[in-house]
């Protein structure tokens, strides 16, 4: 059976997409029939294992190396794409780091900084460049990656948890600004999910495993590719009627 294909002649950006959710999400959207999935990432291996995925596979899959917290490297990134490609269609704004594991009051000036920089300022860049695109030709979806703890409170993790909080703001004020403009944005808050961001929290405590399984009530940690899926719904047209959603992807964690 032919696989559906959705993303038919999509042009399609997914930034931090080299690994975890993001790499998923672009693998998916390749799959499903996009003109090309471009993966921007800071990391170089990573973005090369991913265009020899492409290949070996016969996907469109381009990659693009930056830094999301820098507007220069940003605003060439989305210069790139329509130079080449002409259009934007869809964009996953997915980059993120964890930071560090301590109290609020040790939270250090540079950890705050970093994480900002990256997860919060990083999106807003994306997004401010994206929408400039999606504005000039009247339409295109955006998805926002937040987190359980961009809903609720995550101790040890002050700088994280205010990031992800940041993104829904974000996420829910520009779909109101844009929402007449045929340009869609939403959010998907995943739970605990394997990825290499919990395998580095792990190693670093390894009882933080045990404690992840027992927060998510279907007693398990999701996959990178259910995220994805998620991710998917909210990028198409099966969604034209949903923008500013935060939609949780969490094992119902967030039910209790």
């Amino acid at each position: 059976m032919k696989m559906s294909q959705p993303f038919k002649d999509k042009v399609v950006v997914v930034t931090g997409g080299s690994s975890g959710i993001g790499y998923a999400t672009a693998i998916a959207l390749a799959e499903q029939g996009a003109q090309t999935a471009v993966i921007a990432d800071i990391n170089q291996s990573g973005l090369e294992s991913a265009v020899a995925y492409g290949n070996q596979h016969e996907l469109s899959i381009e990659s693009m190396q930056l830094d999301v917290s820098s507007a220069e490297n940003v605003e060439r990134m989305i210069k790139t794409v329509l130079d080449k490609h002409g259009r934007l269609d869809c964009a996953v704004n997915n980059a993120g780091i964890e930071g560090e594991m301590k109290p609020t009051h040790e939270c250090s000036e540079e950890n705050w900084d970093r994480v900002m920089g990256v997860n919060l300022k990083g999106i807003w860049l994306s997004m401010k460049y994206e929408l400039q695109a999606m504005l000039a030709q009247g339409s295109g979806s955006i998805v926002n990656v937040s987190s359980t703890a961009g809903v609720g409170g995550l101790p040890q993790w002050s700088a994280y948890s205010a990031s992800k909080h940041g993104v829904l703001g974000l996420t829910k004020t520009a779909a109101l600004e844009y929402a007449k403009t045929g340009v869609r944005i939403n959010a998907v808050c995943p739970g605990a999910i394997e990825t290499a961001m919990t395998d580095r929290i792990i190693e670093r405590e390894p009882s933080m495993k045990e404690m992840y399984v027992q927060l998510e009530p279907v007693g398990r940690m999701g996959q990178p590719a259910e995220v994805a899926q998620a991710i998917l719904w909210l990028l198409s047209e099966e969604a034209s009627f949903v923008t500013g959603h935060a939609m949780h992807v969490d094992g119902g964690f967030l039910s209790f």
